[in-house]
């Protein structure tokens, strides 16, 4: 009984990965239409939709198929990230968008670059987040966060013996990542995370050097 209660304690709130995927969606208003696949609306419902049945699996302790849907929500608005930034890339030629249509769009997708790569990170690392809550303890995976590398006298000390790491230190890894292009205070392990930033922060560069430079140069 105490283990179960126990166990309940550490289950890891989803709400912030859900947040995140929602603002996703709603980052697309901030978008010119011709940005969108459909209506700008559109990848919000779908992702809003998606949501719920992915919530009561995990309720109901379904954790393969709330894994799978998982994958699913993410590969839809990575998708929609890649086609945005193609479509952006495409119409600079023909200069059709004005200096402050690029900056408002390079700083739109920029944010959304954050977001699904740190729901990807927050996703793959380790298992996912019902691995994680199956072990309790994060000892390894494919970053090594400061927590990880402390020795146990000194985790027990600032009371991290059964620290796992969060959304929250995913979405600072990813920031970091567009930000600094690097991962900072948290080493790459793994080569598909190693894979992954270098795609994000070559997502980072598009956006935040060769647009915003273009748009402030024609002003």
């Amino acid at each position: 009984m105490i283990a179960s209660e126990q166990q309940s304690r550490d289950i890891e709130p989803r709400w912030p990965a859900m947040l995140a995927v929602l603002s996703i969606g709603a980052l697309h208003f901030a978008l010119p239409s011709h940005l969108s696949l459909g209506p700008d609306w559109l990848l919000l419902v779908l992702v809003s939709v998606l949501l719920i049945p992915a919530v009561i699996l995990h309720r109901r302790g379904e954790h393969t198929l709330n894994q799978v849907l998982g994958y699913v929500i993410l590969a839809v608005v990575t998708l929609d990230l890649i086609a945005s930034l193609t479509l952006l890339l495409a119409g600079l030629p023909s200069h059709r968008d004005s200096p402050q249509v690029l900056l408002v769009s390079a700083a739109g997708l920029w944010a959304v670059n954050i977001l699904v790569f740190a729901s990807w990170y927050w996703r793959l690392d380790a298992g996912g987040p019902n691995e994680r809550d199956a072990r309790g303890v994060h000892s390894c995976g494919a970053f090594l966060f400061p927590q990880m590398a402390l020795d146990p006298e000194l985790k027990a000390a600032v009371a991290a013996r059964h620290w796992r790491p969060g959304f929250i230190d995913y979405l600072f890894l990813a920031f970091n990542t567009s930000t600094a292009f690097s991962p900072t205070d948290v080493p790459v392990l793994s080569r598909w995370a190693k894979l992954m930033m270098m795609v994000q922060a070559s997502i980072s560069l598009g956006t935040v050097i060769i647009l915003a430079a273009r748009a402030v140069n024609v002003l």
